[in-house]
This record gives structure tokens, sequence and C-alpha cells, in this order.
């Protein structure tokens, strides 16, 4: 391998993601918005169902560590998505 692709290789980041709970109104549920480092919209669900294709966010395995999540942060607050 070349040093330019090795160097390359080192610096890159993990990938980040940040979480926020949003309160629906009269017949608009509450819903969840997962964003990236950009904070461009990455997924978006209704928060009393679950979310699917987990894998392709690095969350599969994580279904009970995001719901528990979900129950407990409060509406409003942006937070990074650590699980």
């Amino acid at each position: 391998m070349s040093n330019t692709f090795l160097n390359n290789l080192i610096k890159v980041k993990p990938f980040s993601m940040y979480i926020i709970k949003v309160k629906g109104k009269a017949k608009i549920p509450d819903y969840i918005q997962i964003r990236d480092e950009n904070f461009v919209l990455v997924a978006y669900f209704r928060a009393d169902r679950p979310m699917k294709n987990l894998e392709k966010f690095g969350l599969e395995g994580k279904e009970d560590a995001l719901e528990a999540l979900i129950n407990e942060m409060p509406f409003g607050k942006l937070q990074k998505l650590e699980l």
C-alpha cells in the first residue's frame, strides 16, 4: 500500500450522529430525528415505533439501547448519539 493511502486512512474520523426528540401536536405524533455530523437529516421516525434498517447507520444490535435512550430523553434537546 502507498504511504498516501495509509496516511489518509489514519485521518478518517469516526462518524458522529446526533438525535433529537420532537413533541408532536394534536394528531401529529412525537417523532425522532437522527442527523449526521453536518446536521443533515439521515433518519426520521415516530417515537412510538421502532426504527428499521439500523444497520445502515451502524446501530444494528443496539435496538434496546436506542429505545431506552428515546424513552428517557427530553423533548427538544439535541444530543450526540452515543450507544
